[in-house]
């Protein structure tokens, strides 16, 4: 039941990323989602892998997942400092951040 609720909630967080990343406006509000859906997805997804793995408990069982968690690791250590660089390579190349227009800014 857990590797279930684990899965069901990684698939919530990638299909709301995933969403986020196609509906928001501009490059540096769709990095948000971008940052959440790899991060917290896989984190989960691969969190119920890893205890699904120790169904049949072995020492073969218990390495394979002991390397998910490194590569879970891995992933939440690199995915915000690469979001970070994205925005920071957006920034220095003038991009400019989206802002919603006021009526007066939209009748000029």
């Amino acid at each position: 039941m857990l590797v279930i609720a684990l899965l069901v909630v990684g698939l919530v967080f990638f299909t709301g990323g995933g969403v986020g990343i196609l509906r928001f406006p501009d490059f540096f509000t769709r990095l948000h989602p971008a940052g959440k859906l790899d991060t917290l997805g896989s984190l989960l997804m691969m969190l119920a892998v890893a205890i699904y793995n120790l169904e049949h408990f072995s020492w073969e069982a218990l390495l394979t997942s002991l390397k998910i968690m490194l590569i879970v690791l891995f992933i939440f250590l690199s995915s915000p400092t690469a979001t970070h660089s994205i925005v920071d390579a957006g920034i220095r190349a003038g991009m400019v951040p989206w802002r919603k227009e006021t009526p007066e800014e939209k009748a000029e």
